[in-house]
């Protein structure tokens, strides 16, 4: 299925500006260009990518970060995380595009990502990130981030709360990612854009209350892959959860390609361990020698910490190796 300006402008809840219609026109572009090669050329995947898509510039308001700077931005200088490392990249690698590629390392996955995937001709985003925002790259930037998060196959289970984990690490905007998604699947199916009562009625759902709460999205995900041949006999493609709505808390915005502030130490630098070990040596042999005050008290001490600290690292490298491979299954 091919997505069409037509189709943005029914799904959008205000008339698209001239400016907003360009961006719009710049993620169709890419579409056309590489959509299909990185399966967004079916129905139920193209209802998740626009809903969220929509969501995150605001309804291709945005196609960049408004720069305050604000205090948020003002950390991004520095941001390992984010490939910050050299002076003033905070403020060069801004947000760009509609899915806000943010960070030096960020913008050098994406160039890559063109130079593999698109055209080895690919300007350096490094050198001059703004180019980012020129066709046909700033349609391809939320290409490249659904693709590399490997989005499609919780778009093939309709499983818009995971997808909106992936894409803002918590559950912001949902509410509205949501709407737009009821907005979107409506119209590739056909209907107008609020005429949830009408695909009720043709659903034959019990219940007819014009919302497009859980049981009618999962439908509505029904329906979509039913408009691509074969799509439901893929062992990938699932009915959509049914869940309860999602009650969430607003906090601070932050820009999609943003990766969130460490909360724990890698594991590389998990201390604490050697931190007790150190502390209970010191106090078990000061009180030791001093409740006896003999030297084979103390000889004994120590070679029974040297066995404990054996056992220690034995087992704190076991359990880095384990917290790893369980990160990189998570990543996958």
């Amino acid at each position: 299925m091919d997505l069409t300006i037509d189709h943005i402008k029914k799904i959008a809840r205000n008339k698209l500006t001239a400016a907003a219609q360009a961006n719009a026109a710049s993620v169709l572009l890419a579409l056309e260009l590489a959509g299909a090669k990185f399966g967004l050329n079916q129905a139920h995947r193209l209802a998740q990518f626009i809903a969220q898509i929509m969501h995150e510039s605001g309804e291709f308001r945005y196609d960049r970060e408004v720069w305050g700077p604000t205090p948020a931005q003002k950390r991004y200088e520095g941001r390992k995380d984010l490939g910050n490392t050299k002076p003033g990249d905070g403020a060069k690698f801004k947000g760009h595009t509609a899915m806000q590629i943010t960070g030096r390392a960020n913008t050098k996955a994406f160039r890559d990502w063109c130079i593999a995937n698109i055209d080895e001709t690919c300007p350096d985003f490094l050198d001059k990130p703004e180019l980012m925002n020129t066709d046909p790259w700033e349609g391809l930037g939320p290409l490249w981030y659904w693709e590399t998060r490997k989005l499609n196959r919780l778009a093939d289970q309709g499983d818009v709360e995971n997808i909106t984990e992936k894409i803002n690490g918590g559950l912001n905007g949902y509410a509205d990612r949501v709407t737009l998604l009821g907005r979107a699947s409506l119209v590739l199916l056909g209907y107008a854009p609020d005429a949830v009562k009408k695909f009720q009625t043709d659903q034959g759902m019990d219940l007819i209350d014009g919302k497009p709460g859980p049981k009618t999205r999962a439908a509505m995900h029904v329906a979509l892959v039913g408009l691509t041949a074969g799509a439901m006999a893929k062992a990938s493609v699932t009915s959509a959860p049914v869940v309860e709505t999602v009650e969430t808390t607003i906090i601070e915005e932050k820009p999609v390609a943003v990766a969130p502030e460490a909360i724990d130490k890698p594991v590389e630098q998990t201390t604490g361990f050697w931190e007790r070990i150190v502390g209970m040596a010191g106090s078990i042999g000061i009180s030791g020698a001093a409740w006896l005050g003999d030297w084979r008290v103390i000889v004994a001490i120590a070679l029974a910490m040297l066995v404990l600290t054996g056992v220690g690292l034995l087992l704190h490298n076991r359990i880095v190796n384990a917290v790893r491979d369980i990160k990189r299954e998570i990543a996958a």
